[in-house]
């Protein structure tokens, strides 16, 4: 499967926003950003409605389509029937005009086609004998059963889509006629590109809408009548439905939508819970009127759903059958690449992301995946990195600083911007005398310490580095600074004991001021004997009186 759905790697921040919201988890993560997975992704297009960076791309056929234009081949448009819920009051006639004047030969409504698509559903309940038929309208539908329910394959209807249908009707009646189907679904791209000769390019309605535009062409509001149309009501919720006779006996009808509605409903099919039954599916809520390419990117249920009724007639559109071999669609099981891990690997990548219990597989969610589990084998398939855990980041960051606070020996009090004492450590708590955190914590910092240094830094903004300090009621000497952390609102103090070092120093200056005192008495005694021995010893006298006032001036500076 060619790559629809591209990914801005710039724009991707790792939210996992795109996984949590992907139904089939096709997206992987390396390197802290995301990739989708071609050979698992069923083109529903949740990521790219979801990502709020927008870092989801489409692939736009725009240019491909301007140079067909240039051919000499008529290039006919065929319009999505939720055009009307998009482009509000605008009608098919409006629209042709205006895609005439970016050069398309003419345009018409895929309504055609679905009319065709109906006619056939109606006939196999009637004639074919199945049990079960499972609508083919809708690719991504197709994709998921492909990929994830080959069981129900059997069941899934081998008739083109409304859109191949339309392109193959307008190629029989315009031979050398080129196709470009218009419209709200990233999945008919890879159609078109799987079911190669039928439809030869896809738009979105935002890549038509960016191009008239730039061309300067604004869209007339004309909503035209028009009876024979019932097939219009295919892209909403129960459409196909609507527009079918419904009379084969024994059979019941019914609709379901959304990726999640579709896969439980498959699990019923594959496991033969379900008989005699047509179940129209589509992968989008409310059907292709919620498409991930409808441009108001916000749900209006009701008012496109009016929208849609509202424009659609009572009749069918009048089109021949084609034979039922042009009809016929093959669908071929598409295998997924991963492999599982067996429960060893699987416990062993749990132990990895800190789960060594079942109690500590919280299945919170946050990383995508809706249990640790699933989770788990998404690491050991190379979708997912341990990293991704958010509790178990937040726990190893927890215990990581925990580890430092506990262990260092300096002491470390936390406290708001009220003066309160939020933590402290055990060093802290043995500096200050203080038995357990539990008796300050919540307290102010006034019961235990001068609040003037901390009140100093509230004031200053800039912090106070390495102020030493004597508390007396502690008989310590310390060394803080405080630092206020102006986005957390917090205030930290790191407290240096250095009652040691200032008891060493005490010592040493007690020391050094006897040496002095040592010396005075010395140079004093020594004195006395040169006066009375000064006419034997000379200038030897003096040279001793300096030496010894050097030997007092060096130990005065220590």
């Amino acid at each position: 499967m060619s790559s629809f759905l591209t990914l801005k790697k710039s724009n991707c921040k790792n939210c996992y926003k795109c996984i949590r919201h992907c139904p089939v988890k096709s997206i992987r993560f390396s390197g802290n950003q995301a990739h989708i997975i071609d050979n698992e992704c069923i083109l529903c297009g949740h990521c790219f409605v979801v990502c709020p960076q927008g870092a989801k791309q489409i692939v736009d056929d725009t240019e491909k389509v301007k140079v067909m234009l240039m051919g000499e081949d008529p290039v006919i448009v065929s319009l999505a029937p939720s055009f009307i819920a998009n482009y509000d009051g605008v009608g098919i006639e409006a629209m042709r005009r205006a895609l005439k004047k970016l050069g398309f030969a003419d345009v018409e409504e895929t309504a055609i086609g679905a009319t065709i698509v109906k006619k056939e559903y109606d006939r196999m309940l009637a004639e074919d004998n199945k049990d079960v038929i499972i609508s083919s309208c809708c690719h991504s539908v197709n994709l998921l059963i492909q990929k994830y329910f080959p069981g129900a394959l059997p069941y899934l209807a081998d008739v083109l889509s409304p859109m191949l249908a339309h392109c193959q009707d307008i190629k029989r009646r315009i031979p050398n006629a080129k196709t470009v189907f218009i419209g709200p679904c990233v999945a008919k791209k890879d159609e078109a590109d799987h079911y190669k000769g039928l439809t030869d390019a896809v738009l979105t309605f935002e890549d038509l809408t960016r191009w008239l535009e730039k061309e300067g062409i604004e869209l007339e509001h004309e909503v035209d009548a028009q009876q024979e149309s019932r097939a219009r009501f295919f892209p909403v919720t129960g459409g196909v439905l609507k527009t079918m006779r419904r009379d084969a006996p024994g059979f019941t009808y019914l609709s379901v939508d959304g990726v999640s509605n579709c896969i439980e409903a498959l699990k019923d099919v594959e496991s033969g819970k379900i008989h005699h039954c047509f179940i129209e599916m589509n992968a989008c809520a409310g059907g292709c009127i919620s498409g991930p390419v409808m441009e108001k990117y916000h749900k209006n249920p009701v008012k496109d759903y009016v929208a849609v009724a509202s424009y659609a007639g009572a009749k069918d559109f009048d089109v021949p059958q084609p034979d039922l071999m042009h009809l016929r669609k093959s669908f071929s099981p598409i295998q997924s690449e991963a492999r599982m891990p067996s429960e060893t690997e699987i416990q062993s990548i749990l132990r990895q992301m800190g789960k060594f219990r079942p109690s500590q597989e919280l299945n919170c969610g946050s990383c995508g995946y809706n249990t640790c589990r699933e989770k788990a084998i998404a690491i050991y398939q190379g979708k997912a990195e341990v990293s991704m855990c958010l509790p178990y980041l937040k726990d190893k960051a927890e215990s990581f600083s925990d580890t430092i606070v506990k262990n260092t020996p300096n002491g470390l009090i936390v406290l708001n911007e009220d003066l309160e004492v939020q933590q402290i450590n055990a060093s802290a708590r043995k500096i200050l005398n203080i038995r357990n955190a539990s008796d300050v914590l919540g307290e102010p910092v006034v019961r235990i310490l001068d609040p003037m240094i901390f009140m100093n830094a509230l004031e200053s903004r800039l912090g106070i580095l390495e102020q030493r300090e004597y508390l007396a009621e502690y008989k310590r000497y310390v060394e803080e600074t405080v630092i206020h952390d102006k986005e957390s609102r917090l205030l930290i103090c790191i407290m240096r004991d250095v009652t040691q070092e200032e008891r060493e120093r005490e010592k040493k200056e007690s020391i050094s001021q006897q040496t002095i005192e040592v010396a005075d008495k010395v140079v004093d005694k020594q004195m006395r004997i040169v006066q009375e021995i000064a006419s034997l010893l000379g200038e030897t006298a003096a040279e001793t009186k300096i030496a010894l006032s050097k030997l007092k001036e060096s130990i005065s500076n220590e």
